[in-house]
């Protein structure tokens, strides 16, 4: 029920927030089967924006499941309501003026759709991590495509439940075949590309 509850103005805008750290606020969505790379990617990013002096905050799928979304099963309607709070999360996060990386598997076109219309065109960044899963699962880092395998999980995104590809993502990564450094280094050639990054004062560079 929201028909008594008024939207209020902030006087102090996202872009006031954003222009004195030296970047303009976005999402980075990090989407992609598991072990494919999105927590390792975004982690290191997150580090690199960090070491030059830019403000990031990351949210990443597991960490999120232990507090605000540990409610949440894996269902179809789970997962769709894990995606949606996490959309929303994050524009609060950029309407603070912050660069914010997600790492989610987000396995729903409709999902990733729902969370890019939130956001200003320009600002929400999908990251495709188009590693293939024979790499995701001979990797398995959690053991849980061996436990799909074995049917002690159920819903398993790519083995009992679909990932629906993204059909144009703004930056697409392969882990089997690029180093992390260089994802990273693309990740931040976009950023400066699409001006979302300024090269900050030296006196921030830490």
């Amino acid at each position: 029920m929201t028909e008594n509850i008024v939207w209020h103005h902030q006087k102090v805008t996202r872009a006031d927030r954003a222009a004195p750290k030296n970047q303009s606020p976005c999402l980075l969505w990090f989407t992609g089967l598991s072990g494919s790379g999105k927590s390792t990617i975004a982690n290191a990013l997150d580090v690199a924006l960090y070491d030059r002096g830019y403000h990031t905050f990351l949210l990443d799928g597991d960490n999120v499941r232990h507090g605000l979304n540990k409610d949440l099963g894996f269902s179809d309607d789970d997962r769709i309501e894990n995606i949606r709070r996490i959309g929303e999360v994050s524009k609060l996060f950029t309407d603070a003026g912050l660069i914010v990386l997600s790492a989610f598997i987000s396995p729903f076109t409709s999902d990733r759709r729902l969370v890019r219309n939130l956001f200003p065109a320009g600002e929400f960044i999908e990251v495709f991590m188009d590693t293939p899963l024979e790499t995701c699962e001979r990797r398995d880092p959690k053991g849980l495509y061996e436990k799909a395998r074995a049917g002690k999980i159920k819903h398993f995104t790519g083995i009992d439940s679909p990932y629906e590809v993204p059909e144009r993502p703004e930056v697409r990564l392969d882990t089997s075949t690029m180093s992390v450094e260089e994802c990273v280094e693309r990740l931040i050639r976009y950023l400066l590309d699409r001006q979302l990054i300024f090269s900050p004062p030296q006196s921030l560079q830490r």
